[in-house]
């Protein structure tokens, strides 16, 4: 028989798609809709915003203001599709020999849709279901802790959280963490065949991203054999990179972003304490030579790494569900688990499709995952309308 939840979950991920939430706009298109769809069925949403107003996190509780509910958990936004060869447009969902493509059916959209379809069956269960949806979840989940904050103080407990991240409808307990860096290197311009006259910011950057080179080499080098990670290490790369004007010039700025995973048995603060001492000793002996020159280190963003320890009663709930038993599984990508978890609640990753189809041309989820989100959908349902 047909899961009554796939139909409606089909046309709602057809209207999310639709919102072109690229981290770099406003979700507030979407946040609105998902707010009207609740209010057909009397069901309240909370926004939290970011500090101008231009995003917002949104939660909801469908059923009984009571403890023990289950959160599930989402981001509403997504990566570009910018230099992409797509064969269809990103924002349109189209289906073809079975796979639903479009920007986000994957990531994360897919489970968004899933969890509100189930909002109609939900809201007379006698335990709750906590919606939680995110943004800026793609650039170092930097929108949820404020969201995770507010329903940890004013909602009664829940139980767990599920985030929906691409799983393969597989139990996954653990994520490594990610650290977000910018440096800056401000120099002092001057003739390039004059190099005492000043600084080129594009050589003290250069010497600085060698130090980081060498550093994730180290990190490989220094791998666990037993980690369960792919790779089993912590780690660095350099993801952009940009400095100077003129070939002939000595480079007045040089700017590169860095970000750095680490599973969670390993500390990003003591792995970097080296670097930063290093471009603050740099930092100090650029500023005696010329006071307006100088380095720069700023961490951008820092999401804790998901562990296993604590989230056994969520794995066991879960596994009830998605009737996986095989062993839980962990993934490399960084996500908002460990944020959930970091503030006491027990939480898994699981959700339908693969992570190796995100952020790709033509990303797609599979009807058949698809639907087996929707059986997910449907057993909860059936769990959460129990006393």
């Amino acid at each position: 028989m047909t899961n009554p939840l796939l139909k409606p979950s089909l046309s709602i991920l057809d209207s999310l798609i639709a919102f072109d939430t690229t981290s770099r706009n406003s979700n507030l298109q979407l946040i609105t809709w998902v707010e009207e769809y609740l209010s057909q069925y009397r069901i309240s949403a909370t926004r939290v915003s970011n500090a101008d107003g231009s995003k917002a996190n949104l939660y909801a509780t469908i059923g009984p203001n009571i403890a023990g509910g289950i959160i599930l958990s989402g981001h509403s936004d997504v990566v570009p599709v910018d230099g992409q060869d797509w064969s269809s447009d990103p924002f349109t969902v189209v289906e073809r020999e079975g796979l639903l493509h479009g920007r986000g059916t994957c990531d994360m959209k897919g489970f968004i849709a899933l969890a509100l379809a189930a909002v109609p069956m939900l809201k007379d269960a006698e335990r709750p279901v906590h919606l939680a949806i995110s943004y800026d979840e793609e650039i170092g989940c930097l929108g949820a802790p404020a969201m995770i904050e507010e329903i940890a103080a004013t909602l009664p407990r829940p139980a767990l959280a599920i985030i929906g991240e691409p799983t393969m409808m597989k139990v996954v307990t653990g994520h490594k963490g990610i650290c977000v860096h910018e440096v800056e290197v401000l120099g002092h311009e001057a003739h390039s065949s004059l190099t005492h006259l000043g600084i080129s910011a594009n050589m003290v950057a250069i010497e600085l991203m060698h130090d980081l080179a060498e550093l994730a080499r180290e990190l490989w080098e220094n791998a666990d054999p037993h980690s369960p990670f792919t790779p089993p290490h912590a780690t660095l790369t350099i993801g952009k990179m940009e400095g100077g004007t003129a070939a002939n010039i000595l480079a007045r700025r040089a700017h590169f972003f860095f970000d750095l995973r680490c599973p969670p048995d390993v500390d990003p603060d003591t792995i970097l304490k080296p670097f930063k001492e290093k471009a603050a000793a740099i930092d100090a002996q650029l500023k005696q030579a010329f006071p307006d020159t100088g380095v720069r280190v700023e961490q951008l963003s820092n999401a804790p790494p998901l562990s296993h320890s604590g989230s056994e009663d969520a794995e066991a709930f879960v596994r009830k569900l998605t009737g996986d038993n095989a062993p839980a599984g962990v993934v490399s990508y960084a996500a908002e688990a460990g944020q959930f978890q970091q503030a006491g609640f027990p939480t898994v990753i699981c959700g339908p499709g693969s992570i190796e189809q995100a952020h790709q041309p033509n990303e797609y989820v599979s009807l058949e995952q698809f639907t087996r989100g929707a059986d997910f959908m449907l057993r909860l349902i059936e769990e959460m309308q129990q006393e």
